[in-house]
């Protein structure tokens, strides 16, 4: 496992988005914050001040909807957002904009085929989780050598999976099937490999 010179790492995900609410794939594209989104970054922002201990530092996906929802925590916390761009979502290239029946429709039996080996399978044209997964180490290489010992992050669903992953130094294809909602944050113990789940 890469060597994480931390003490807490925060992970939270972006609110909710119009294509998360239409079930659509958005990868590196966005889509708004819909009101609800707007409500989970206002509570997230909310839930940071309570967490013990605090955080030291505020990292951001260089996408619209992570950067939004980590404003919002930065005017309630007072730390300035860092946008780190390895922690960008999955590029889910040729997919990105579609729905499961589209996907269905346009490439046929690639969503089965995916089901075969997540972290090694491909969106056409964009990324896998194996790509990810480095960037992921990538981004908190970089977070830590900036000096935060605890930090939140804001990012995306897939990416996330793989951050956790490489701090916890967990079994890639077990990393994939782990979920990151919109209103939790994991808290991750790096010296004890534990993470504990925050509901907000």
């Amino acid at each position: 496992m890469p060597a994480f010179d931390f003490e807490i790492v925060y992970l939270a995900r972006h609110g909710e988005t119009e294509w998360n609410r239409e079930g659509r794939r958005q990868g590196r594209l966005d889509s708004p914050l819909t009101q609800k989104g707007w409500d989970q970054a206002q509570r997230l922002a909310r839930f940071v001040t309570t967490l013990s201990p605090t955080p030291d530092g505020l990292s951001s996906s260089p996408l619209g909807r992570a950067i939004a929802t980590a404003e919002v925590c930065s005017k309630e916390i007072g730390l300035p957002v860092v946008v780190v761009d390895d922690l960008a979502e999955l590029d889910h290239g040729r997919i990105t904009g579609m729905t499961s029946s589209d996907v269905d429709e346009a490439f046929p039996g690639e969503l089965e085929r995916r089901e075969e080996d997540k972290y090694a399978w491909r969106f056409p044209g964009g990324e896998s989780y194996s790509d990810v997964d480095a960037r992921a180490a990538r981004a908190l290489h970089q977070i830590g050598a900036a000096g935060a010992k605890r930090p939140l992050i804001v990012s995306h669903a897939m990416i996330s999976r793989m951050l956790r992953r490489d701090l916890l130094g967990a079994d890639p294809g077990v990393a994939t099937t782990w979920r990151q909602p919109h209103d939790v944050i994991f808290e991750v113990d790096v010296a004890r490999r534990k993470v504990v789940e925050r509901p907000f």
